[in-house]
């Protein structure tokens, strides 16, 4: 499980999370694999590309698990 910061933010976009962690190539990659429900938040698919993700969510794509803190 890796640990993603969130450095004084609120919050990140779901896409950013993902592009940005590296479980995706590029943005426009984690748009589509979002839309094809590969994405799931605290357990549960994410449709939304601009999902905000807070403290404490969990996201999780292929096996892989982010928690953001």
């Amino acid at each position: 499980m890796e640990i993603f910061e969130l450095d004084g933010h609120e919050y990140i976009e779901l896409n950013n999370l993902l592009k940005t962690t590296g479980l995706s190539e590029s943005g426009g990659r984690a748009k589509v694999v979002i839309a094809e429900g590969q994405v799931k938040v605290d357990g549960e698919v994410e449709l939304r590309k601009r999902c905000k993700i807070r403290t404490g969510q969990v996201v999780e794509y292929q096996g892989q698990q982010v928690t953001v803190q």
